[in-house]
């Protein structure tokens, strides 16, 4: 005889009524009437359990000692309805009420707009952007967990409509897929004629579209009147593909015209950097001084025109002629007495091979 029952224990009536032989030894087989006429909730219309140990004590019938976190804890906002069972158990539903999130909280799901969560199937599982504190506002973690939103997208993050428009399950997550439009319509250079990657990283930053960030330097170096030209200039049509990356490959036609000497009869090499640089093509830095022979300085210097005059075959500068100025009857007569001496170009350099 504990708590309420020991009050009684003198009490014989109060329990046996005179019945020694067949008085309950349950809860329920005296209670009876008590978990009948309890409707808070109504604990027969619910067919709970008859089992009263579970919630009541022997102290009282009430307050029970029900504990609703063993079904469900009722956290935040659900703290605040503890008391107010019919607020979840609905009709006196205390049967099937659901233990699941959206099981309550459908109208909510179906009645978002911002986004729709029914139009765009958005996961039932309301804990992925939500907590008990309050439906609103999401603890959605602002698209990080699927794209980052960083520069220019930061500014729009509460704009779901900017990037998404309703669409919620096919929202690309390149750039392309958002930026196709511009992809599109840039023409310095056109992008899509000239067949650009899609990679828009590679030469755009989240900051804005334009300016880019493309290096061109990482290709190819952009130094003197290189410095200078627009993208078509090289980039002929278009053509940002097959873009030679060497002097030769577009300076070709610079090449087969030039005569002074003729390039491509004498079969000079298409190593261009050996004579010319990239602030002009004219004039040429090849040191025909120090390399060959004392033309622009010495006895030589303003004695000739045009390299030919030396190099008596344009196709080939191999072969010089000293002859062509030094005459013979004047060479003989300087080289008088001079053993080994022999009118020929080859000699001439042999012995003068500094041009004194």
């Amino acid at each position: 005889m504990n708590g309420a029952h020991a009050a009684i224990a003198n009490d014989c009536a109060a329990c046996h009524n005179g019945n020694y032989n067949n008085t309950p030894n349950t809860c329920v087989g005296c209670h009876q009437s008590d978990y009948n006429q309890t409707n808070d909730p109504n604990h027969a219309a619910q067919q709970f359990p008859t089992d009263c140990a579970i919630c009541h004590s022997e102290s009282a019938w009430v307050p029970s000692t029900f504990d609703h976190n063993g079904i469900y804890p009722l956290n935040g906002a659900h703290a605040a309805i503890a008391n107010d069972c019919a607020a979840c158990h609905i009709n006196g539903n205390y049967n099937n009420t659901p233990n699941t999130c959206a099981g309550c909280h459908t109208p909510d799901y179906n009645q978002s707009t911002n986004p729709n969560h029914a139009a765009l199937a958005i996961p039932t599982d309301c804990a992925d952007c939500h907590t008990t504190n309050g439906w609103e506002p999401a603890t959605f973690d602002i698209h990080n967990n699927y794209y980052q939103l960083n520069g220019a997208h930061a500014a729009i993050a509460n704009d779901c409509a900017a990037c998404h428009n309703g669409n919620y399950n096919n929202t690309p997550n390149t750039c392309v897929g958002c930026h196709i439009n511009e992809y599109n319509q840039t023409n310095d250079p056109d992008h899509a004629a000239a067949q650009f990657p899609t990679n828009c990283a590679s030469c755009h930053s989240e900051t804005a579209w334009v300016p880019s960030t493309f290096d061109h330097n990482t290709f190819y170096p952009l130094n003197g009147a290189h410095a200078a030209l627009n993208c078509n200039a090289c980039h002929i049509n278009g053509n940002y593909n097959n873009v030679p990356n060497t002097c030769f490959g577009c300076h070709q036609s610079d090449y087969n015209q030039t005569n002074n000497p003729n390039h491509a009869s004498a079969g000079f090499p298409t190593t261009c950097l050996d004579c010319h640089t990239e602030t002009a093509w004219t004039p040429a830095n090849f040191d025909h001084d120090d390399m060959y022979f004392p033309i622009y300085s010495g006895s030589h210097e303003n004695a000739w025109d045009q390299c030919i005059d030396c190099h008596t075959n344009p196709n080939n500068y191999s072969i010089f002629s000293c002859t062509v100025c030094h005459l013979s009857q004047e060479t003989n007569n300087d080289h008088q007495g001079v053993q080994g001496y022999a009118y020929s170009s080859p000699a001439c350099y042999s012995c003068h091979p500094n041009g004194d």
